[in-house]
C-alpha cells in the first residue's frame, strides 16, 4: 500500500486574523481526502508558540467567530530547518513527532500570508501551497500591490500611503487629491481588520489613528462606486480562473463582521449576475493580476466593475478564506471543483512548483 503523504496544516497564528484562520482550518482539515493524505495538524497560539494537535484541532466553539479559540495544549514542537530531515520535534522529549511532506498554511494575514511561512518552509525545503515568498509579501502590502499593477496599466483606486504617524497628514491635500469619501486601510492586514470610512476630518483622523495601531503604513484610497466582484485563480504557470461572484453588503462596506460573524451580512451571488463578455474579461483581469504578482497556487482576486464597465482591482488574497462561507472554495465548488477536489489540487501544485524549483542549479 502507497505511504500517505503527510499534509502538515498549519492553523491559528499571531495575526488579528487568528480567529478565522481556525475556522478555515477546520473546513480545510474536513476536506482533506483522508486515503491520499494524512494529516499533520499544528496550532499556532496568540504569543507564536507551535503545538501538536495530535488527533483533532483542539478548539472550543468551533463554531463562533467571535468565541472560537484553541485549548490549552501541553506538545510544543519544532520544525526542523535541515533540509534533508522535514520533520517535526517535540520541545519536551526531543523525539521525532512526524515527518512533513507539504505544508498547507491556513494562516490568514500578517505572520503567515505575508512570506513568513513560505520563507520557513523554503529554508526547510518542504513544499508549500499556495504563493511563494514574493508573491505572498507583495499581495500583503497594498501599497507595493498597487504600485505594481498601475505601473503596468491595469487600474486601481487612486491612493495614498501614510507611514508612521499621523503628524503632517494635511487632510484639506488628501481631500483635494481622492474627495471626501475615504477608505483608511493599514497597508498590512486583511479580513477588513482596522479599516474605517471617512467623509470628514474628524472620521478621518480617527480612522487613520485606528489603522496606524495594527501597521505602520497606511492607505487612503479615494471610494470607487461599483460592484464588488470576486474571482478565484488556481494554478501554477498556467493558471485559471473560476466563474466570477459578487459581493453585496448590506451596509457600507464588506466589513469583518459581515464577512465572518454575519451569515446574513452580505449576499454571496454566484455566479454573478454578467454577460459572458464582462465574465472573460474579470477572467482574463484575474489571471493577468495573479501572474503580474508572482503569484502561484491559489488567490481570490477582488476587483470593482464601474458603470461603464471599466475594471479596477481593489486586491488580492493569496491565502483566502476556507471557511464555510468563503468565497474561494465556493467559487470553485460552483465551477465543477468540489472542494475535496479543491484541496488535493492545490497540495498537487505545491508539490509540483517545489520539484520544480529543486531542480535548479544552487552552484
Amino acid at each position: 500500500m502507497k505511504e500517505k503523504i503527510k499534509v502538515a496544516i498549519i492553523f491559528g497564528g499571531r495575526s488579528t486574523e487568528h480567529a478565522i484562520s481556525l475556522l478555515s482550518a477546520q473546513n480545510v482539515l474536513g476536506s482533506l481526502d483522508k486515503e491520499i493524505y494524512d494529516p499533520v495538524l499544528i496550532g499556532i497560539d496568540k504569543k507564536g508558540q507551535w503545538h501538536y494537535n495530535e488527533k483533532s484541532m483542539s478548539l472550543l466553539n468551533a463554531q463562533d467567530a467571535n468565541s472560537i479559540s484553541m485549548t490549552e495544549m501541553d506538545n510544543p514542537v519544532l520544525l526542523s530547518q535541515n533540509t534533508n530531515q522535514r520533520t517535526l520535534t517535540s520541545v519536551n522529549t526531543k523525539e521525532t513527532i512526524s515527518r512533513i511532506d507539504v505544508i498547507f498554511p491556513v494562516l490568514h494575514g500578517t505572520f503567515g500570508e505575508d512570506g513568513s511561512i513560505q520563507g520557513l518552509a523554503k529554508l526547510a525545503n518542504i513544499p508549500v501551497v499556495g504563493c511563494g515568498v514574493l508573491g505572498s509579501a507583495i499581495g500583503m502590502d497594498k501599497d507595493i500591490m498597487k504600485r505594481i499593477l498601475r505601473d503596468d496599466n491595469i487600474g486601481v483606486a487612486k491612493w495614498v500611503t501614510i507611514k508612521h504617524t499621523s503628524k503632517g497628514v494635511i487632510y484639506k491635500d488628501i481631500v483635494e487629491t481622492l474627495g471626501n469619501e475615504l477608505f483608511i486601510k493599514p497597508a498590512n492586514l486583511g479580513s477588513s481588520v482596522g479599516i474605517s470610512f471617512s467623509k470628514d476630518q474628524e472620521s478621518f483622523f480617527k480612522g487613520l489613528e485606528l489603522a496606524l495601531q495594527f501597521d505602520p503604513k497606511v492607505i487612503i484610497e479615494e471610494k470607487i462606486i461599483g460592484r464588488e466582484i470576486e474571482c478565484a485563480v488556481l494554478g501554477n504557470e498556467y493558471p485559471k480562473a473560476s466563474i466570477p461572484g459578487e459581493i453585496i453588503p448590506k451596509d457600507g462596506f464588506y466589513s469583518f463582521e459581515n464577512k465572518y460573524l454575519d451569515e446574513s451580512g452580505a449576499k454571496l451571488q454566484i455566479p454573478a449576475d454578467l454577460t459572458e463578455n464582462q465574465i472573460q474579461r474579470v477572467q482574463s483581469l484575474a489571471i493577468d493580476t495573479f501572474k503580474l504578482l508572482e503569484c502561484s497556487g491559489m488567490s481570490r482576486i477582488d476587483m470593482f466593475m464601474k458603470e461603464d464597465d471599466s475594471l479596477i482591482i481593489n486586491e488580492i488574497n493569496t491565502i483566502p478564506g476556507f471557511t464555510n462561507i468563503s468565497m474561494y472554495p465556493k467559487l470553485w465548488e460552483y465551477s465543477g471543483l468540489p472542494q475535496k477536489e479543491l484541496i488535493s489540487k492545490l497540495i498537487e501544485l505545491a508539490i509540483e512548483a517545489h520539484t520544480k524549483q529543486n531542480k535548479l542549479k544552487l552552484t
